[in-house]
């Protein structure tokens, strides 16, 4: 009986002791694949917006705008310049002109 009673107290504290060295449970529990699939895809997708507005800016940088505005001028005042002249041509040749 005493072996019993010594076996049962040893088993207790062995117990008791084991309770407090219990490791704590992490906050964040195990994901699934899905949770993973998207958290990847939502990674993807940020780096690429970021890659896209660091592009952007890049171009925003080379003055673009101004460039094809002052191109765009430029081949308006060209093209109305020979349209011009084409269009005097016409009409010398539609209604010519006695030089006699």
């Amino acid at each position: 009986m005493n072996k019993l009673l010594v076996i049962t107290v040893v088993i207790a504290l062995l117990a008791l002791g084991a309770e407090s060295f219990r490791v704590p449970r992490q906050a964040e529990e195990e994901k699934g694949t899905i949770a993973t699939v998207v958290n990847t895809l939502k990674t993807y997708y940020d780096q690429s917006v970021d890659t896209a507005s660091g592009y952007v800016e890049t171009i925003k940088g080379y003055k673009l705008d101004e460039k094809a505005k002052n191109l765009y001028e430029d081949t308006v005042r060209a093209v109305s310049t020979y349209a011009g002249i084409f269009n005097d041509q016409l009409y010398h040749i539609l209604y010519p002109q006695d030089s006699s």
